[in-house]
């Protein structure tokens, strides 16, 4: 079942790069903007985690949130935040569970092969917890600022 635009987001609980727990049902009260990526320090993944990086201070003005989630570890989470200065969360979703309740798991195709995988997309979830925008798959040009413009103004 695909999620869809102002149903409430689904509640988590996952781990982050220094092995505290992310909770979404206690970020009620501030937008939480949720994307997920397909690895840690490739490419893609790098540019749109530094421009999230560069917005950080934009997004935080509106009373929001940014966590990124992979299937990544703890360990190599924290190595790409430190090289990369991200200010944010990356919470580590190894079994696939936040990613299939998302509907980001899917079969993707590279170079003539198709494999599992997370397809990059962002969530907007707004302060009552309801799912304000949708983006997948994510095309990166341009793709922070105009989720930097979809937070509406924080209080």
């Amino acid at each position: 079942m695909a999620l869809e635009i102002g149903t409430t987001a689904p509640l988590f609980q996952l781990l982050d790069q220094d092995g505290s727990v992310f909770d979404l049902a206690a970020q009620r009260g501030r937008s939480v903007v949720l994307y997920f990526y397909p690895r840690d320090s490739t490419p893609g993944c790098t540019t749109e985690a530094c421009e999230f990086r560069d917005a950080f201070q934009r997004i935080g003005s509106k009373n929001a949130l940014v966590v990124g989630i992979s299937r990544d570890s703890a360990q190599s989470h924290r190595k790409f935040r430190e090289k990369q200065s991200l200010p944010f969360p990356l919470l580590v979703d190894d079994q696939t569970t936040v990613c299939e309740l998302y509907g980001v798991w899917r079969m993707k195709k590279f170079m003539g092969r198709e494999s599992m995988g997370i397809v990059r997309s962002t969530f907007l979830i707004d302060p009552k917890g309801k799912l304000e925008r949708i983006w997948s798959p994510v095309s990166l040009k341009g793709h922070v600022e105009e989720v930097v413009s979809s937070i509406p103004a924080g209080k």
